[in-house]
């Protein structure tokens, strides 16, 4: 039966420990393995330490992804509250906007007037079936 192996660090700086250990133990009867065991023991001495560092630093980065958002989230209101007062203090048709980032009001532009109906001449638009001024015509 073969043994899973770890994948993860922890998972394998434990192993590593586990085999550490008995080694260590059995170092008189093992003694041609002694240099490559200190170099592995020295391996997870270090690897342990960058390991926890890793984990401070992850928390730190937290903390500092949090403080970032919040100065966002601040500055984000200040910025919008300052646009509005450039746009109280200049009006809002004042090209002077623009220097800010800010559309000046330059009014709406007007919808096009849609073409007559019955362009034929006539003058008078057919209607639609049902409609009020068909039935009025049909009357007649």
């Amino acid at each position: 039966m073969t043994k899973d192996r770890e994948t993860t660090y922890a998972g394998i700086l434990g192993d590593w420990r586990r085999l550490l250990e008995p080694l260590k133990e059995n170092a008189a009867e093992l003694p041609h393995l002694e240099v490559s065991r200190a170099k592995l023991e020295a391996l997870w001495t270090q690897s342990v330490q960058i390991n926890q560092e890793q984990a401070a630093r992850t928390a730190a980065k937290q903390e500092f992804s949090k403080q970032l958002k919040d100065m966002v989230s601040e500055g984000s209101r200040l910025a919008s509250l300052l646009r509005s007062a450039v746009k109280e203090h200049y009006g809002i048709r004042a090209e002077k906007l623009a220097e800010f980032g800010l559309q000046p009001f330059r009014g709406r532009a007007r919808k096009p007037k849609p073409a007559p109906e019955g362009s034929d001449g006539s003058g008078s638009s057919p209607s639609p079936p049902g409609s009020p001024k068909q039935a009025v015509e049909a009357a007649h």
